[in-house]
């Protein structure tokens, strides 16, 4: 396992040279656009929104001395919480809308590094439509189990000491997730829906890598947000293409030992 997320992590080092020398950036432009103008959303919503949740919880104060300093903590207390469900919502419907952008990123490094694969795996005919409707399958999915995990384990978070081993989890958690997003761009061509599930359980420690650096982009303040989607793709499909290079060839070895 430890050792899959190190070679995730990896093969970011090359994803800017990869970009440049296959003219990927027209395939990002979409994308990045949507990735800014949800993050946009996010925090308009975060400023506008905190009063009012702030308000109901600032009421359980029923003291006169201390209410405006209660009310404020609550005000900033609610924002964060804004913050944090905007980006566990972030990252599955930015990479859900992106669909039918990523998988031509994920085509173009295969055909450039990997054209053996082309008929070894019978790569499956799509379209826009069927890409993003596939997308939003996997993200709701996904976004669905996070939340299920994701949740208990922010709130055991604030537990003294050992809430920082929760939120760990929870990070990681939330890595595994984005990484599974930015690997089934690559997958959705090769595999159907269950298959692509079953192919990225069985290699989580990959998704993991490449989620955790999805994630630490993430929270670079506006950089974050346009990069994050060009480099962990390219990345994420670096590393997926080589995983069905090496399945195409383990079949073929064991095809022909069996002939």
């Amino acid at each position: 396992m430890i050792k899959r997320i190190f070679i995730a992590l990896g093969d970011y080092t090359t994803s800017f040279k990869l970009i440049g020398q296959l003219n990927l950036w027209k395939y990002f432009m979409v994308p990045m656009m949507i990735s800014f103008s949800f993050a946009v959303v996010l925090i308009i919503a975060a400023y506008g929104l905190s009063d009012n949740l702030a308000g109901p919880v600032a009421g359980l104060w029923v003291w006169e001395t201390g209410r405006s300093s209660f009310t404020a903590i609550a005000e900033i207390l609610s924002g964060i919480l804004i913050i944090i469900l905007g980006l566990l919502l972030y990252k599955h419907v930015v990479m859900a809308l992106s669909a039918p952008f990523m998988s031509p990123v994920s085509e173009r490094m295969e055909q450039h590094f990997y054209p053996e694969l082309n008929g070894a795996l019978t790569p499956r005919e799509t379209t826009n439509a069927a890409q993003l409707y596939r997308g939003i399958r996997i993200n709701l999915r996904n976004l669905f189990f996070e939340l299920l995990i994701t949740i208990p384990l922010l709130l055991l978070s604030f537990i003294p000491v050992v809430g920082i081993v929760f939120w760990s989890i929870s990070f990681l958690v939330q890595s595994y997730y984005a990484g599974f997003g930015n690997m089934d761009y690559t997958l959705e061509r090769h595999f159907k829906y269950q298959d692509s599930v079953s192919f990225v359980k069985s290699n989580r420690g990959y998704a993991i890598g490449n989620g955790i650096v999805f994630m630490a982009v993430l929270l670079i303040p506006i950089v974050g947000i346009i990069l994050v989607l060009p480099l962990s793709v390219t990345a994420a499909s670096k590393t997926t293409l080589e995983l069905l290079s090496k399945k195409s060839a383990n079949s073929l070895e064991v095809t022909n030992t069996t002939a």
